[in-house]
C-alpha cells in the first residue's frame, strides 16, 4: 500500500524525513523543498544499496512536481523492500500550501525550464510544424498535430507524460556523474 503524506505533514516532519526529488536536474533546479536530493526516477536503480541504508536510518520522502513520478519511485522502492512515502501533490501542493522552495544561487549558466514548459514548447511546435507542413507539403501531415492532440489527452487522462519521460533523457534533463555520486554519497553517510 502507498504512503503518501500531505503538504501540511511533510512540512511538520520535514526535519526527520530524508527527501528525494526524483525529477530532472532541470526541474530540481527550478526550485525544490528544503534539503531536498535529487535523485532522477531513470537513475533509482542504481542507488537501491544507498537508499536502502538510508531508509534505515530515516524515513524516505519521495517529490515530483504533481506525484506521479514519486507514487513511481515509491512502487520501485516498494518492489525491493525499502518503505518510501510520496508527497501528495508533489512540489505544486507544497508551494500552494505555502512551503518554500529552495533554488540553487544563479550561476552564469543558462536558466534550466522546467519539463512542463518543455512539454509545453515541443508539444506546440510539433503541432505547429504538422500544420505548417500539412499546408505545404501534404494534408497528411496532419495526423502529426493530431498525434500529439491525442497524446495530451491521454496524458491528462492517466496523469503520465511519455513526452516528459523522452525530454528527461535529453543531456541537459540529465545529472553529470559527479552530482548524483555525490547524493549516493550524501544518502550513506546520512
Amino acid at each position: 500500500m502507498l504512503t503518501t503524506l500531505n503538504a501540511t505533514s511533510a512540512r511538520e516532519r520535514l526535519h526527520t524525513l530524508t527527501v528525494l526529488d526524483v525529477r530532472t536536474p532541470g526541474e530540481y533546479a527550478t526550485g525544490h523543498l528544503p534539503g531536498a536530493h535529487n535523485l532522477p526516477l531513470d537513475d533509482l536503480d542504481q542507488a537501491l544499496p544507498a537508499l536502502h541504508e538510508a531508509a534505515g536510518r530515516s524515513d524516505l520522502l519521495m517529490v515530483c512536481a504533481s506525484g506521479a513520478r514519486s507514487r513511481r519511485a515509491c512502487e520501485l522502492l516498494a518492489r525491493h523492500g525499502i518503505p518510501a512515502a510520496t508527497l501528495d501533490g508533489g512540489t505544486t501542493a507544497w508551494t500552494t500550501a505555502g512551503g518554500d522552495l529552495h533554488r540553487p544561487a544563479p550561476t552564469t549558466a543558462r536558466p534550466r525550464w522546467a519539463m512542463d514548459r518543455q512539454v509545453r514548447l515541443t508539444a506546440g511546435s510539433v503541432v505547429l510544424l504538422g500544420l505548417l507542413l500539412a499546408v505545404l507539403v501534404h494534408p497528411a501531415f496532419q495526423l502529426l498535430s493530431a498525434a500529439i492532440a491525442t497524446g495530451l489527452v491521454y496524458s491528462a487522462l492517466s496523469n503520465t507524460c511519455a513526452m516528459a519521460s523522452l525530454l528527461g533523457k535529453l543531456p541537459y534533463n540529465r545529472p553529470n556523474r559527479a552530482a548524483l555520486d555525490s547524493t549516493l554519497a550524501a544518502l550513506r553517510r546520512g
